[in-house]
């Protein structure tokens, strides 16, 4: 013998409706078309079961929140090397921070995206793999002059440039708004190069930084 099927939310209980995300109580219900469906606080309108939740089952599902600090030691735009590259320079294109958390055990790894100079060849690495040649800024100016000499970087004095950021603190960018016009100069950069030597590997690095513009600008 087939049992009724029995509503799910009563009268009474308070739910959260996931269309918008509001709490309110149920008010009324009724069956339509073999469906239970539900008032919330006595508006007009009723919803069925899939579009509302519990307050207790919303609840559950936050979860505990961990605050992370993270610090970086590179940011966009900057001139590094890399361990097992050191005749090749990259430029910084983007990062993400891994987290991992296990019972007795946490951390968190850091993951750069570069770009090679010479071609745009595509390469991940490490924090603890790179070293700083030059920052944002002066990379500007490297870059200018490879426009004019694609072997431009062959010419460069890389123990120097090691030796000056060595001496000094370079300021990591994190205010968006500066790491959005940190990554509009590389593509400024790159689309300089690529109509320069046509070479489809400067395309696809501006692509990639278009993709990061478009998210960073998207946030609110």
């Amino acid at each position: 013998m087939a049992r009724k099927k029995q509503p799910k939310y009563n009268v009474g209980d308070i739910v959260v409706i996931t269309l918008y995300g509001t709490v309110g109580k149920i008010t009324n219900m009724k069956i339509l078309d073999g469906v239970y469906v539900y008032e919330v606080n006595n508006h007009d309108g009723f919803y069925v079961e899939q579009t509302l939740q519990h307050v207790t089952e919303q609840e559950m599902k936050k979860g505990d929140t961990e605050w992370i600090e993270l610090n970086y030691n590179f940011t966009f735009g900057d001139l590094v090397q890399v361990t097992g590259y050191d005749k090749d320079v990259f430029r910084i294109v983007g990062f993400r921070t891994e987290v991992w958390r296990y019972k007795n055990d946490a951390w968190e790894d850091t993951i750069y995206e570069l770009s090679r100079i010479t071609d745009g060849e595509w390469l991940e690495a490490d924090e603890s793999d790179l070293t700083l040649l030059a920052n944002a800024q002066t990379a500007n100016a490297i870059l200018k002059k490879m426009k004019q000499d694609k072997a431009g970087m062959n010419k460069l004095d890389l123990g120097k440039l090691k030796s000056i950021n060595n001496s000094k603190k370079v300021s990591v960018k994190t205010n968006r708004q500066e790491i959005i016009d940190g990554l509009l100069d590389i593509y400024n950069d790159y689309h300089l190069l690529f109509d320069t030597f046509k070479d489809e590997e400067y395309k696809i690095v501006m692509d990639v930084v278009q993709n990061y513009l478009v998210k960073l600008t998207e946030k609110k």
